[in-house]
């Protein structure tokens, strides 16, 4: 039986984008300062949930919300079931949008808002795939669950309850990479780098950064002109933007504060080379001020250790494996005021490697009085062969609808739902040589793109449960 999947997609298209569109409308971002018994992540987490599981449930499919942390569709019959992982939980939205983050635009062919790429997008691609195979009535042999976290841009909170509560089958993707398909996934994991306070000084407060995944697109510092010339500091201002010119800045003076901020350009963290770290170009320029001891010492590091160096050579971190890839760092959370200094360091890292290796090569590259813990949990590499049967299948299926024979499975950066399964991967929905917008302002889904992914996925899926 010979299946048009594209034209099966065609005849819906008005319907995913009506269902995208009230998805991504909601700010689902993870809300601890709002939850309730009821609403453990906060209010936009569960709503979105409770949205996608709607649609599966108007379309005749069963449910399963458990504890508005994880959801669950379900799709077939029979012992073995294939999962699907996606999540509906987004990144702040950050500066620098040209509409609003959560209201959906469609211009040029692509819908603009927050979650449109990341995860949004592809997640519904991949329902409405199960969708048309449950419309066709196509005879199956397995069963899928598609199983949608909520809190999978921090620490997976929803995710790892419904593991604790439901049971997750072996075998899988991820709809929330790259195709052809991401077969390797580097350990993910945080450090808190904590300096000693300086109660009083020229440097007031400075604080970059909203998530530890995103490099900072802005950074601010506040400066107490009884400890410095306003004049010098100005001058001493304009020309390191002159010298940068890939950042921008201003200065202002309100009660012999002068705040001063700079923006650069948010990225991925899995790809800090893509982004402008606002943070360490900020901390450069003050670095070249006059700074008390311990101010300096927190200054200078930035500057000297972190700035620019994605590779972590200056921690002595850097590692390179054969089939994984570098190890990357990027600095993406700054807190200092008299209160405390420290620095949230994000490293994706290959095999070669664990939280303790890191640990110790960390600590023993830090100036005498600074230290550096793990922070959240650690998240170990993860691989599956190119050769396995389900990569094969994957990959078969986006080779027929694409053309493209040539581009092989990857490993990356990124951390997905993926790894969670004892053989699982990432499966698009971005295509080779797309932008990634994932984490950044005026992110976007090329509508044509997001309705070829949904034939992909609508094929493999078959491939796997036929």
């Amino acid at each position: 039986m010979s299946i048009d999947w594209e034209k099966e997609v065609a005849h819906r298209s008005d319907e995913l984008i009506n269902d995208l569109s009230e998805l991504v409308s909601i700010n689902s971002q993870r809300d601890i300062e709002h939850k309730t018994s009821d609403y453990p992540l906060g209010p936009g987490p569960a709503k979105a949930l409770q949205t996608f599981l709607h649609f599966a449930d108007r379309d005749g499919f069963a449910t399963k919300n458990v504890d508005n942390l994880a959801g669950r569709i379900e799709f077939g019959e029979g012992n073995d079931a294939i999962a699907i992982l996606g999540h509906v939980d987004v990144v702040p939205e950050g500066p620098g949008w040209n509409t609003d983050p959560f209201e959906p635009v469609i211009k040029d062919g692509n819908l603009y808002a927050r979650g449109a790429s990341d995860d949004k997008g592809p997640s519904l691609a991949s329902y409405y795939a199960l969708k048309i195979i449950s419309e066709l009535k196509l005879p199956t042999s397995k069963k899928v669950e598609l199983i949608l976290g909520t809190d999978e841009e921090s620490e997976w909170v929803g995710m790892n309850h419904y593991m604790e509560k439901e049971t997750m089958p072996d075998t899988g993707f991820s709809p929330d990479a790259e195709f052809p398909a991401i077969n390797g996934e580097k350990g993910i994991v945080s450090f808190l780098v904590n300096f000693p306070t300086s109660n009083t000084g020229l440097v007031k407060s400075f604080n970059a950064g909203i998530r530890p995944n995103m490099v900072p697109q802005s950074a601010k510092a506040e400066l107490d002109l009884s400890f410095g010339n306003i004049d010098t500091i100005k001058s001493a201002f304009n020309s390191f933007l002159n010298d940068n010119t890939e950042i921008k800045g201003n200065l202002d003076i309100t009660d012999e504060v002068a705040t001063l901020e700079i923006t650069g350009k948010g990225s991925h963290a899995m790809e800090p080379f893509n982004g402008i770290n606002a943070a360490t170009y900020l901390a450069k320029f003050l670095n070249q001020l006059d700074l008390n001891d311990n101010q300096k010492l927190y200054f200078s590091f930035i500057t000297n250790e972190l700035h620019l160096d994605f590779a972590g050579s200056k921690l002595g971190i850097q590692n390179t494996d054969d089939v994984m890839g570098d190890l990357t760092m990027t600095p993406d959370i700054f807190e200092f005021d008299e209160s405390k200094a420290n620095i949230l360091l994000n490293i994706r890292y290959p095999k070669g490697d664990t939280g303790d290796t890191l640990t110790e090569k960390i600590n023993s590259a830090l100036p005498d009085g600074v230290t550096a813990t793990i922070e959240g949990h650690n998240q170990l590499p993860h691989f599956v062969p190119a050769d396995d049967t389900l990569v094969q299948a994957l990959v078969g299926a986006y080779r027929d609808h694409t053309g493209d024979k040539e581009t092989e499975p990857f490993t990356v950066g990124g951390g997905t739902y993926g790894r969670i399964l004892k053989n699982g991967v990432a499966f698009g929905a971005m295509f080779p040589g797309d932008e990634n917008v994932m984490h950044q302002p005026n992110e976007y889904i090329n509508l044509d793109k997001l309705f070829k992914s949904t034939a992909i996925y609508a094929d493999a899926i078959y491939r796997l449960i036929k």
